[in-house]
Protein backbone atom coordinates (compact mmCIF):
# COMPACT_ATOMS: atom_id res chain seq x y z
CA UNK A 1 0.00 0.00 0.00
CA UNK A 2 1.29 3.73 -0.83
CA UNK A 3 1.83 5.40 2.07
CA UNK A 4 1.65 9.57 2.65
CA UNK A 5 4.74 11.16 3.22
CA UNK A 6 3.90 13.31 5.73
CA UNK A 7 5.46 16.58 8.10
CA UNK A 8 4.14 17.93 11.31
CA UNK A 9 5.00 22.00 11.60
CA UNK A 10 5.17 23.37 15.10
CA UNK A 11 6.06 20.01 17.52
CA UNK A 12 4.84 21.82 20.83
CA UNK A 13 2.89 19.48 22.87
CA UNK A 14 0.25 18.59 20.36
CA UNK A 15 2.46 19.15 17.16
CA UNK A 16 4.74 15.65 18.99
CA UNK A 17 1.08 13.89 19.13
CA UNK A 18 0.72 14.18 15.56
CA UNK A 19 4.20 13.08 14.88
CA UNK A 20 3.39 10.48 16.91
CA UNK A 21 0.32 9.35 15.36
CA UNK A 22 1.92 9.56 11.39
CA UNK A 23 5.34 7.54 12.87
CA UNK A 24 2.15 4.72 13.64
CA UNK A 25 -0.31 4.60 11.12
CA UNK A 26 0.12 2.26 8.38
CA UNK A 27 -1.47 5.17 5.61
CA UNK A 28 1.50 7.28 6.54
CA UNK A 29 5.26 7.85 6.95
CA UNK A 30 6.57 10.66 8.79
CA UNK A 31 9.12 12.49 6.71
CA UNK A 32 10.24 15.63 8.55
CA UNK A 33 9.09 17.69 11.53
CA UNK A 34 9.47 21.89 11.92
CA UNK A 35 9.99 23.76 14.71
CA UNK A 36 11.32 27.48 15.48
CA UNK A 37 12.87 26.39 18.56
CA UNK A 38 16.24 24.17 16.40
CA UNK A 39 16.33 21.84 20.10
CA UNK A 40 12.60 21.01 20.52
CA UNK A 41 12.88 20.43 16.27
CA UNK A 42 16.17 17.85 16.79
CA UNK A 43 13.72 16.38 20.58
CA UNK A 44 10.98 15.68 18.08
CA UNK A 45 12.98 14.57 15.32
CA UNK A 46 15.04 12.46 17.18
CA UNK A 47 12.04 10.70 18.68
CA UNK A 48 10.32 9.99 16.17
CA UNK A 49 13.04 9.09 13.45
CA UNK A 50 12.51 12.20 11.00
CA UNK A 51 14.41 14.56 10.08
CA UNK A 52 14.42 18.11 11.57
CA UNK A 53 13.94 21.82 10.48
CA UNK A 54 13.54 25.62 11.43
CA UNK A 55 12.96 26.66 8.16
CA UNK A 56 9.27 25.52 6.80
CA UNK A 57 10.04 26.79 3.28
CA UNK A 58 13.16 24.57 3.11
CA UNK A 59 11.40 21.49 4.35
CA UNK A 60 8.16 22.15 1.81
CA UNK A 61 10.50 22.28 -1.42
CA UNK A 62 10.85 18.39 -0.46
CA UNK A 63 9.08 16.29 -3.25
CA UNK A 64 8.57 13.22 -0.94
CA UNK A 65 6.61 15.05 1.47
CA UNK A 66 3.18 15.46 0.33
CA UNK A 67 0.93 16.41 3.26
CA UNK A 68 1.59 18.44 6.40
CA UNK A 69 0.22 19.05 9.76
CA UNK A 70 0.10 22.31 11.03
CA UNK A 71 0.19 22.65 15.26
CA UNK A 72 1.45 26.07 15.63
CA UNK A 73 0.65 28.68 17.55
CA UNK A 74 -2.61 29.91 16.78
CA UNK A 75 -1.22 32.83 15.24
CA UNK A 76 1.38 31.72 12.86
CA UNK A 77 -1.23 29.01 11.87
CA UNK A 78 -2.73 30.56 8.73
CA UNK A 79 0.30 32.10 7.81
CA UNK A 80 2.61 28.40 8.09
CA UNK A 81 -1.03 26.79 6.15
CA UNK A 82 -0.94 29.21 3.44
CA UNK A 83 3.37 28.54 2.81
CA UNK A 84 2.52 24.75 2.43
CA UNK A 85 -0.50 25.09 0.08
CA UNK A 86 1.44 27.05 -2.09
CA UNK A 87 4.31 25.14 -2.05
CA UNK A 88 1.71 22.40 -3.21
CA UNK A 89 0.89 20.44 -0.32
CA UNK A 90 -2.21 18.73 1.11
CA UNK A 91 -3.22 20.37 4.45
CA UNK A 92 -4.66 19.60 7.67
CA UNK A 93 -4.24 22.76 10.01
CA UNK A 94 -5.31 22.79 13.88
CA UNK A 95 -8.41 25.12 15.00
CA UNK A 96 -8.60 27.78 15.12
CA UNK A 97 -7.36 27.59 11.86
CA UNK A 98 -6.60 31.46 11.05
CA UNK A 99 -6.48 34.33 13.53
CA UNK A 100 -9.52 36.17 11.61
CA UNK A 101 -12.06 35.50 8.61
CA UNK A 102 -10.38 37.21 6.28
CA UNK A 103 -6.98 35.17 6.29
CA UNK A 104 -9.45 31.65 6.72
CA UNK A 105 -11.09 32.71 3.23
CA UNK A 106 -7.36 33.08 1.80
CA UNK A 107 -6.59 29.23 2.50
CA UNK A 108 -9.90 28.64 1.23
CA UNK A 109 -9.49 29.78 -1.81
CA UNK A 110 -5.60 28.77 -2.32
CA UNK A 111 -6.62 25.25 -1.58
CA UNK A 112 -9.26 25.08 -4.39
CA UNK A 113 -6.77 26.91 -6.93
CA UNK A 114 -4.40 24.26 -6.13
CA UNK A 115 -6.20 21.47 -5.95
CA UNK A 116 -5.58 20.57 -2.70
CA UNK A 117 -7.35 19.15 0.35
CA UNK A 118 -7.97 21.40 2.99
CA UNK A 119 -9.10 20.16 6.07
CA UNK A 120 -9.33 21.66 9.81
CA UNK A 121 -8.45 20.13 13.78
CA UNK A 122 -11.94 19.78 14.61
CA UNK A 123 -11.29 16.38 16.94
CA UNK A 124 -14.18 16.23 18.67
CA UNK A 125 -16.24 15.01 15.53
CA UNK A 126 -13.84 11.73 15.79
CA UNK A 127 -14.91 11.00 19.37
CA UNK A 128 -16.85 7.69 19.02
CA UNK A 129 -19.34 9.01 21.09
CA UNK A 130 -19.87 11.98 19.19
CA UNK A 131 -20.29 9.81 16.08
CA UNK A 132 -23.22 7.59 17.94
CA UNK A 133 -25.15 10.81 18.60
CA UNK A 134 -25.16 11.88 15.26
CA UNK A 135 -26.62 8.74 14.22
CA UNK A 136 -29.39 8.54 17.03
CA UNK A 137 -29.97 12.42 15.91
CA UNK A 138 -30.61 11.40 12.20
CA UNK A 139 -32.11 8.01 12.65
CA UNK A 140 -34.58 9.88 15.43
CA UNK A 141 -33.43 7.58 18.29
CA UNK A 142 -33.83 10.42 20.44
CA UNK A 143 -37.15 11.63 19.01
CA UNK A 144 -36.71 15.20 17.37
CA UNK A 145 -33.46 17.02 18.63
CA UNK A 146 -34.41 19.86 20.79
CA UNK A 147 -31.34 21.98 22.09
CA UNK A 148 -27.71 20.98 22.73
CA UNK A 149 -25.57 21.93 25.43
CA UNK A 150 -22.06 21.83 26.15
CA UNK A 151 -19.30 22.77 28.57
CA UNK A 152 -15.81 22.46 28.49
CA UNK A 153 -13.88 24.42 31.53
CA UNK A 154 -11.21 24.34 33.01
CA UNK A 155 -7.99 26.20 34.84
CA UNK A 156 -6.03 28.55 32.46
CA UNK A 157 -3.82 26.46 30.74
CA UNK A 158 0.12 27.53 30.32
CA UNK A 159 0.32 26.80 26.74
CA UNK A 160 -1.98 29.72 25.93
CA UNK A 161 -0.21 32.89 24.78
CA UNK A 162 -2.11 34.23 21.51
CA UNK A 163 -5.61 33.44 21.87
CA UNK A 164 -9.10 34.06 23.92
CA UNK A 165 -10.93 31.22 25.01
CA UNK A 166 -13.56 31.39 22.45
CA UNK A 167 -10.98 30.62 19.38
CA UNK A 168 -9.27 28.47 21.87
CA UNK A 169 -11.81 26.40 23.25
CA UNK A 170 -15.45 27.36 22.46
CA UNK A 171 -14.80 27.07 19.05
CA UNK A 172 -14.66 23.30 19.32
CA UNK A 173 -18.59 23.86 20.43
CA UNK A 174 -19.50 25.67 17.79
CA UNK A 175 -18.11 23.10 15.36
CA UNK A 176 -19.76 20.51 17.17
CA UNK A 177 -23.56 22.37 17.15
CA UNK A 178 -22.91 22.49 13.20
CA UNK A 179 -22.39 19.05 12.99
CA UNK A 180 -25.04 18.04 15.32
CA UNK A 181 -27.82 20.12 14.06
CA UNK A 182 -26.61 19.38 10.21
CA UNK A 183 -27.06 23.45 9.67
CA UNK A 184 -25.84 26.78 10.09
CA UNK A 185 -27.12 28.45 13.04
CA UNK A 186 -29.48 31.56 12.31
CA UNK A 187 -28.32 33.62 14.86
CA UNK A 188 -25.52 33.81 17.77
CA UNK A 189 -25.98 36.15 21.58
CA UNK A 190 -23.27 36.16 24.07
CA UNK A 191 -21.79 37.08 27.09
CA UNK A 192 -17.71 37.17 26.81
CA UNK A 193 -15.32 38.78 29.29
CA UNK A 194 -12.41 38.41 31.38
CA UNK A 195 -12.52 37.97 35.08
CA UNK A 196 -8.99 36.88 35.45
CA UNK A 197 -6.97 37.45 32.86
CA UNK A 198 -6.36 40.65 30.98
CA UNK A 199 -4.99 39.94 27.81
CA UNK A 200 -7.53 37.70 26.44
CA UNK A 201 -11.38 36.78 27.38
CA UNK A 202 -11.61 33.66 30.20
CA UNK A 203 -14.75 33.18 29.99
CA UNK A 204 -17.77 33.01 27.26
CA UNK A 205 -21.60 31.96 27.66
CA UNK A 206 -22.99 31.47 23.87
CA UNK A 207 -26.57 30.41 22.74
CA UNK A 208 -27.17 29.53 19.16
CA UNK A 209 -30.19 29.49 17.40
CA UNK A 210 -31.20 27.38 14.98
CA UNK A 211 -34.26 26.67 12.67
CA UNK A 212 -37.78 25.81 14.59
CA UNK A 213 -36.98 27.49 17.91
CA UNK A 214 -33.80 24.52 18.56
CA UNK A 215 -31.35 26.08 20.34
CA UNK A 216 -27.34 25.47 21.38
CA UNK A 217 -25.85 26.52 24.54
CA UNK A 218 -21.99 26.61 25.14
CA UNK A 219 -20.14 27.74 28.09
CA UNK A 220 -16.37 27.96 28.04
CA UNK A 221 -14.07 29.32 30.56
CA UNK A 222 -10.37 28.99 31.58
CA UNK A 223 -11.67 29.60 35.60
CA UNK A 224 -12.91 26.68 37.08
CA UNK A 225 -10.75 24.49 39.98
CA UNK A 226 -10.41 21.26 37.89
CA UNK A 227 -10.87 19.85 33.36
CA UNK A 228 -14.70 19.28 32.70
CA UNK A 229 -15.89 18.05 29.06
CA UNK A 230 -19.57 17.07 28.07
CA UNK A 231 -22.16 17.36 25.88
CA UNK A 232 -25.71 17.22 26.69
CA UNK A 233 -27.94 16.84 23.78
CA UNK A 234 -32.07 16.58 24.74
CA UNK A 235 -34.51 15.10 21.95
CA UNK A 236 -38.20 14.58 22.17
CA UNK A 237 -38.14 11.12 23.44
CA UNK A 238 -34.43 10.90 24.88
CA UNK A 239 -31.31 13.02 26.34
CA UNK A 240 -27.86 11.54 25.56
CA UNK A 241 -24.94 12.65 27.59
CA UNK A 242 -21.23 12.74 26.16
CA UNK A 243 -18.06 13.12 28.90
CA UNK A 244 -15.54 13.37 26.50
CA UNK A 245 -12.83 12.77 28.86
CA UNK A 246 -13.82 9.37 29.52
CA UNK A 247 -16.01 8.71 26.72
CA UNK A 248 -18.67 7.18 28.37
CA UNK A 249 -22.04 8.26 27.03
CA UNK A 250 -25.38 7.72 29.07
CA UNK A 251 -28.93 7.58 27.30
CA UNK A 252 -32.22 8.20 29.35
CA UNK A 253 -35.36 7.56 27.80
CA UNK A 254 -38.44 7.61 29.92
CA UNK A 255 -38.13 3.94 30.89
CA UNK A 256 -34.81 3.20 31.43
CA UNK A 257 -31.23 4.69 31.14
CA UNK A 258 -28.19 2.87 28.93
CA UNK A 259 -25.28 3.25 28.75
CA UNK A 260 -23.96 1.74 25.38
CA UNK A 261 -20.15 -0.23 24.98
CA UNK A 262 -17.89 0.74 22.12
CA UNK A 263 -14.17 0.45 22.20
CA UNK A 264 -12.54 3.22 22.81
CA UNK A 265 -10.39 4.86 20.39
CA UNK A 266 -8.11 7.58 19.84
CA UNK A 267 -9.76 10.72 18.50
CA UNK A 268 -6.81 12.09 16.85
CA UNK A 269 -5.50 9.12 15.22
CA UNK A 270 -9.15 8.19 13.91
CA UNK A 271 -8.87 12.02 12.28
CA UNK A 272 -5.26 11.72 11.28
CA UNK A 273 -5.71 8.68 9.21
CA UNK A 274 -9.05 9.87 7.65
CA UNK A 275 -6.99 12.97 6.72
CA UNK A 276 -4.49 10.59 4.95
CA UNK A 277 -7.36 8.64 3.11
CA UNK A 278 -8.80 11.48 1.86
CA UNK A 279 -5.58 12.07 -0.14
CA UNK A 280 -4.27 8.61 -0.75
CA UNK A 281 -7.92 7.16 -1.84
CA UNK A 282 -9.87 10.34 -2.29
CA UNK A 283 -12.16 9.64 0.40
CA UNK A 284 -15.36 12.44 1.23
CA UNK A 285 -13.61 14.22 4.17
CA UNK A 286 -15.66 14.39 7.23
CA UNK A 287 -14.55 18.22 7.66
CA UNK A 288 -13.40 21.15 4.87
CA UNK A 289 -11.73 24.31 4.92
CA UNK A 290 -15.36 25.69 4.82
CA UNK A 291 -16.08 24.17 8.31
CA UNK A 292 -13.30 25.87 9.67
CA UNK A 293 -14.23 29.01 7.92
CA UNK A 294 -17.79 29.09 9.40
CA UNK A 295 -17.04 28.04 13.23
CA UNK A 296 -14.76 31.37 12.99
CA UNK A 297 -17.62 33.43 11.22
CA UNK A 298 -19.79 32.48 14.34
CA UNK A 299 -16.60 32.60 16.93
CA UNK A 300 -16.21 36.54 15.46
CA UNK A 301 -19.83 37.20 15.46
CA UNK A 302 -20.22 35.79 19.34
CA UNK A 303 -17.43 38.42 20.09
CA UNK A 304 -19.14 40.66 18.59
CA UNK A 305 -22.36 40.13 19.97
CA UNK A 306 -20.54 40.08 23.33
CA UNK A 307 -19.54 43.86 22.77
CA UNK A 308 -22.58 44.98 21.49
CA UNK A 309 -24.74 43.72 23.93
CA UNK A 310 -27.31 42.26 21.24
CA UNK A 311 -28.28 39.65 19.19
CA UNK A 312 -26.07 38.69 16.06
CA UNK A 313 -27.83 37.45 12.87
CA UNK A 314 -26.00 34.95 10.56
CA UNK A 315 -28.61 35.00 7.46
Amino acid sequence: MKQLGTAVIGTGFWGRNHARIFKELEETELMAVCDVDAERAKAAAKQFSAKPYTNAGKMLKRKDIEAVSICTWSANLAKEALKALKAGKHVLVEKPMATNVKQAEKLLETAEKEGLHLTVGFLMRFIPGVRHIKKAIENKIIGELVCATAKRVSQWPERIGDVGVVKDLAIHDIDLMRYLFGEDPVAVYAKIGSMKHRKFEDYAQIMLTFEGGRSGFIESNWLTPYKTRMLVVTGSEAIMKLDYITQELTIEDAKETVQPRYPWQEPLKLELRHFANCVLKREKPLITGMDGLKALQIAEAALKSSAKGRVIKLR
